[in-house]
């Protein structure tokens, strides 16, 4: 008898601490990360002409077959529109992650590297997040002298966009977690 009012006693109690354990205030669990297998830069030139695309795709992921990479040639001494977009290629239709992105976009950022210190164009965000720091899902590109380089482009996630050259796309500062990164060979003639 002294079991089962002890038991009754002690239930209360326990809902008691179970209802309180639920509080709104609990951090919310993380956005678990989308895969992206799919990165597509389209360069457009400016006064018409055809659309360059630089494309890396690779469906079974890191460590698995190599992924496809389509490099790409440029006019030089062009001015050029660039659009990022981004895919899940392994749902059906195939998801788009740039979408979310750029609903995300004060989460995120581009950055564009390019290997050949010689490169004289020149590259600028035509994007920005509500806060007036740039995302890099639209650029502008423009190309110098002929010569051939290697382009990087990362996507970081929370990256310090307040850090030091950030803002202007320099990667150095900017901290955050690479969500992608690719790099592309590009000749410029």
């Amino acid at each position: 008898m002294k079991n089962t009012l002890k038991l009754l006693w002690a239930l209360p109690l326990f809902a008691i601490i179970s209802l309180t354990s639920c509080d709104k205030n609990d951090p919310e669990i993380p956005n678990e990360e989308e895969l992206i297998t799919t990165l597509i830069y389209t360069l457009t030139p400016e006064g018409g002409g055809n659309a360059v695309e630089f494309r890396f795709t690779d469906l079974d992921g890191d460590g698995g077959d190599a992924p496809v990479i389509t490099n790409g040639t440029l006019a030089a001494n062009t001015t050029y529109s660039g659009v990022i977009t981004l895919l899940n290629e392994t749902e059906t239709p195939a998801e788009v992650i740039s979408e979310e992105v750029e609903e995300e976009a004060e989460e995120h950022q581009f950055f564009y590297q390019f290997s050949n210190q010689s490169f004289s164009g020149g590259f600028d965000y035509a994007d920005a997040d509500g806060n007036g720091n740039p995302v890099g899902l639209l650029t502008t590109f423009a190309t110098g002298t002929p010569l051939t380089t290697m382009l990087t482009i990362t996507l970081r996630h929370e990256p310090n966009k307040t850090a030091s050259g950030v803002s202007d796309g320099d990667i150095t500062n900017a901290g955050g977690e690479t969500d992608i990164e690719v790099t592309f060979d590009v000749t410029i003639q």
